[in-house]
């Protein structure tokens, strides 16, 4: 999703990060608020073709049994950050274990190891996801981050976490098939092609 920084209003009793970021979240519905880095960010509601790329990309995982048991397939549950007293993201999509409930933070928000991945879908400022997303995933132990690369028709799946980012980073082209690894509690591949094509425009 595309994003904008957001500044501090100047007063003389200046709101905390997460104030005007819930603030943010009430006057403009629909948007997605995130704090990432010590800094507000505002993704405008997500068009058509991302929203069937994330439909589309539901099928799989429900398919091989995520949706039940040990795990569950959502979309937009907020996932609490260590980088910072407030950071916080909301992930287009997520397979996280089925307690998630017990491990509620702050802010609708959860904690990092309850997450087994992560999926962003990108929108119009696609560096949010494949850069600043990618050091904020990795410093939270996250342990599988995917993204759908819109603007170039690429699926990246990035894999064992670093302090500063992923060691492993694979990149998959339309005709692939893009494989991720079975500690998300089952063995599968995502269809690029298929995913690419859901989320392009058809006008």
């Amino acid at each position: 999703m595309s994003a904008a920084a957001v500044e501090h209003p100047c007063d003389d009793e200046p709101e905390t990060l997460l104030e005007t970021a819930n603030r943010l979240t009430d006057q403009l519905p629909g948007h997605r608020v995130e704090i990432i880095g010590g800094l507000v960010t505002v993704a405008p509601p997500p068009d058509g073709p991302h929203a069937r790329a994330l439909t589309k990309l539901m099928r799989p995982f429900i398919a091989a049994g995520l949706d039940d048991g040990e795990t569950e397939v959502l979309q937009g549950v907020g996932l609490w950050l260590p980088s910072g007293p407030e950071d916080y993201v909301i992930p287009d999509l997520a397979i996280v274990d089925a307690d998630l409930d017990e491990h509620l933070i702050e802010n609708n928000c959860y904690a990092p190891a309850c997450f087994r991945l992560v999926l962003e879908v990108t929108s119009g400022n696609y560096q949010t996801d494949l850069r600043h997303k990618v050091a904020a995933y990795a410093q939270a132990k996250i342990p599988v981050y995917v993204i759908v690369d819109r603007k170039h028709g690429r699926v990246h799946v990035l894999t064992e976490p670093l302090p500063a980012g992923y060691d492993r980073h694979e990149v998959y082209a339309p005709g692939q098939q893009a494989p991720l690894p079975a500690s998300i509690g089952a063995e599968l591949s995502l269809d690029v092609d298929g995913i690419v094509r859901a989320g392009r425009s058809k006008r």
